[in-house]
């Protein structure tokens, strides 16, 4: 018999046990048995094949339509082409040099097939799959009929995540050989609490959702294992939250005559009422003795910066430091320049011609020079800068403030838990005031379980004269004559005076990409596109005589700078860069953009990376190039991102297109999620309930020390330093 936290090789055996931990970084019983199926497979329910992805690894149930062998025109050898099919559309096998399976594989036989998705001459294909027959050979084959009965037997087939050194039938082996050694389990939830929400025992949950007698029975176990994950998820939240309170935080009311009075009085516009109302929340928030925890989430371009500068001020007028913590020193640089340039003269204190109540704006980077590095320093811990902006260079230990009153987070995904309570500790007694702001705006259903801990404001409403974009996408594969006219309204724009972007997944030089191979041996999934590749072939053809620049998170930063200084002065004509322009580059002359391999990039990026354009007084253009086959679910979000500028409506869209357990991505601190059943989509009522239930157990006992098995489950699921999680995109 074992326990749950028995080592997997004394359970399965050491080959399985290192395929497995290789695989998924599964190494106890326990490990395994939370490996739960992603799906099931009903003996004569054949899998969709419209739903799946390129370049996952996938396992599907479907029947064979038709075996052909070949000889390869390119290299020696013979391929065998199995056709197989759901009932609505097919997938194509492709075995290279393994003829064996003509034998194996007849039109008409139901099998279990998995393997790598990928695309070939626009349809898509598994290359050398495995497989599973779901019915027994004639006895010609090597698997004998007793053994398949034995293994599908049931009604119901378990299809787990897998990959291609341990494939769905072999982990379900290894589950059904842990579960028949398992000892008992001790039940994490209290009995009154688990009759109170109607919930089924622990151990039978575990042991029906690895094998389900039906539908009915499985239900009742899948709901009550969301429960334990959307339960240990609030606790942890809930524990923050309490956390957070528990110290003072520096008290920052509204003071008249400052410099937040100053700057409102030279706004050269109208607040829109979303700011206003926001903008007022925060100020209280910032009167208070406990610290504010507040997310700002908005569409690009909603204003986000103006709040948070007023919130800046307030605390400036108080007598106390902000800092804005940005995710890269692109965007760091910008931010100073466009806080500094807001403020005119009410950031030049201790210049000639400042303001009188005027603050000073410190730009704090790792590259930044010795002897700029040491007057940023000193202006910091004297307390002459009241707004510092930085990367991580802020948060190291020679960095001291005078007294940090609000640390404001730019894109808070590229930034872990850690970070944040490190720059927290810099605040002395106090814990200083922080505001999140995102420009991925965020489900209700999210908001509550990956920013649990903070207060959630949204900017919905867009200031006044912004310009609208319109977006194509241009199917490479199907109409090639399409990416020569992209070009063609690229150097139109430019004709008319205006800029474009040229966006690529890939820097480029040596960096490593993945082959895969086609049904003829040579190369069918061609690497990303990089910048040091697209720039000089634009700059040699179709964009030849045109300014082409690149920009990329490997320059030096000066180098970014100036190249960021150029494309804003219109020096550049198109600027070829990889994502370091999703956030924070604001050139209004820039009026198009390209998006090369659009599909390798998340629904909520390529929004983000859309606003860049459209930002002046001309319409702005935004063209998704990419060769995935018509009909993939990559190519629907294509078209949904195409569809809709609402990024709210696309936040919603991207949460239901997404595949059950990748929707919460990895945490923060890198490792993979913990949340395995529970789905933001369908379990908004759970989670909310269990956000109820967490809240007051924590408020009754902090500590969870009446309930030490809830505590142990939450520190199991999820570790104090993975209590924030975000969609990776």
């Amino acid at each position: 018999m074992v326990a749950l936290d028995e080592r997997l090789d004394k359970v399965v055996g050491k080959k399985s046990a290192d395929a497995l931990a290789a695989a998924f970084e599964l190494r106890t019983a326990g490990d395994l048995l939370r490996h739960y199926p992603r799906r099931y497979a009903e003996r004569g329910q054949l899998t969709d094949i419209a739903g799946l992805e390129v370049g996952e690894h996938v396992t599907v149930m479907a029947q064979v339509v038709s075996v052909n062998k070949r000889q390869m025109r390119t290299k020696r050898g013979s391929i065998v082409e199995v056709v197989i099919t759901d009932g609505k559309r097919s997938l194509e096998c492709a075995f290279f040099n393994q003829p064996w399976h003509m034998d194996r594989l007849r039109p008409g036989m139901m099998a279990l097939f998995a393997g790598k998705v990928t695309a070939f001459r626009t349809k898509l294909q598994l290359a050398n799959p495995d497989y599973q027959l779901l019915e027994a050979e004639d006895g010609s084959g090597d698997i004998p009929a007793a053994q398949v009965v034995e293994e599908f037997a049931g009604g119901m087939i378990p299809v787990y995540p897998a990959t291609a050194r341990i494939q769905s039938w072999q982990i379900a082996k290894c589950v059904g050989q842990t579960l028949d050694m398992l000892t008992d389990i001790d039940d994490p939830m209290p009995e009154p609490l688990r009759e109170r929400l109607g919930l089924s025992g622990y151990e039978d949950a575990v042991r029906t959702v690895h094998r389900p007698a039906d539908q009915a029975a499985l239900q009742v176990a899948k709901h009550r294992l969301k429960w334990d994950e959307a339960l240990a998820v609030q606790l942890a939240l809930a524990r923050r939250r309490t956390a957070a309170h528990a110290r003072p935080a520096p008290e920052c009311p509204v003071k008249s005559g400052g410099i937040l009075d100053a700057f409102d009085e030279r706004l050269p516009f109208t607040l829109t009422a979303g700011q206003a109302e926001v903008g007022a929340a925060i100020a209280a928030d910032l009167a208070e003795r406990h610290p504010m925890n507040r997310l700002l989430q908005g569409e690009v371009g909603s204003g986000k910066t103006v709040v948070a500068l007023r919130a800046m001020l307030q605390v400036v007028d108080s007598g106390r430091q902000t800092a804005l913590l940005a995710p890269t020193e692109v965007l760091a640089a910008q931010h100073a320049r466009s806080l500094t340039d807001l403020l005119g003269d009410l950031a030049q204190a201790g210049q000639l011609g400042a303001a009188d109540t005027a603050t000073r704006v410190v730009l704090l980077t790792g590259s930044m020079g010795a002897a700029a590095r040491k007057q940023a320093l000193l202006d910091i811990v004297s307390g002459e800068a009241g707004i510092v902006v930085g990367t991580h260079a802020i948060i190291q230990d020679k960095v001291t403030f005078a007294d940090l009153g609000l640390l404001v987070v730019d894109e808070q995904h590229r930034f872990g838990v850690e970070q944040r309570d490190a720059l927290r500790g810099r605040a002395g007694e106090t814990s200083p005031h922080v505001l999140v702001m995102t420009a991925t705006p965020i489900p209700r259903t999210v908001a509550m379980t990956v920013y649990g801990d903070l207060e959630v404001s949204a900017l919905r409403e867009l200031p006044a004269g912004r310009s609208p974009i319109s977006t194509s996408v241009v199917p490479v594969s199907e109409k090639p004559a399409w990416l020569d006219r992209a070009w063609e309204r690229i150097r139109e724009e430019v004709g008319k005076g205006h800029q474009a972007y040229v966006v690529c997944p890939r820097i480029g030089d040596g960096e490593s990409a993945e082959d895969v191979s086609d049904p003829d041996g040579d190369s069918g999934k061609r690497p990303p596109l990089a910048v040091s590749d697209v720039a000089p072939m634009l700059a040699d053809g179709p964009l030849s005589g045109l300014s082409v620049g690149i920009l990329h998170g490997r320059l030096p930063a000066d180098e970014k700078d100036a190249v960021m200084r150029a494309f804003a002065a219109g020096e550049i004509d198109v600027l070829v860069a990889t994502t370091v322009v999703e956030v924070g580059v604001n050139v209004p002359n820039a009026t198009v953009m390209a998006i090369m391999d659009a599909d390798r990039f998340g629904v909520s990026q390529l929004h983000q990376l859309r606003g860049r354009v459209g930002r002046g007084s001309a319409p702005g253009l935004c063209l998704l190039v990419t060769d995935m086959p018509a009909g993939t679910a990559t190519r629907e979000r294509l078209a949904a991102v195409a569809s809709t500028l609402d990024g709210f409506e696309l936040a919603q869209l991207d949460l239901e297109m997404r595949r059950e357990g990748d929707i919460l991505g990895a945490s923060q601190s890198g490792a993979k999620s913990a949340l395995k059943m529970l789905s933001l989509l369908q379990d908004a009522d759970i989670i909310e309930e269990a956000r109820t239930v967490a809240q007051a157990l924590v408020s009754a006992d902090p500590a969870l020390s009446e309930f030490p098995g809830l505590a142990a489950m939450a520190g199991q699921l999820v570790a104090d330093d993975r209590a924030e999680y975000l969609e990776k995109a």
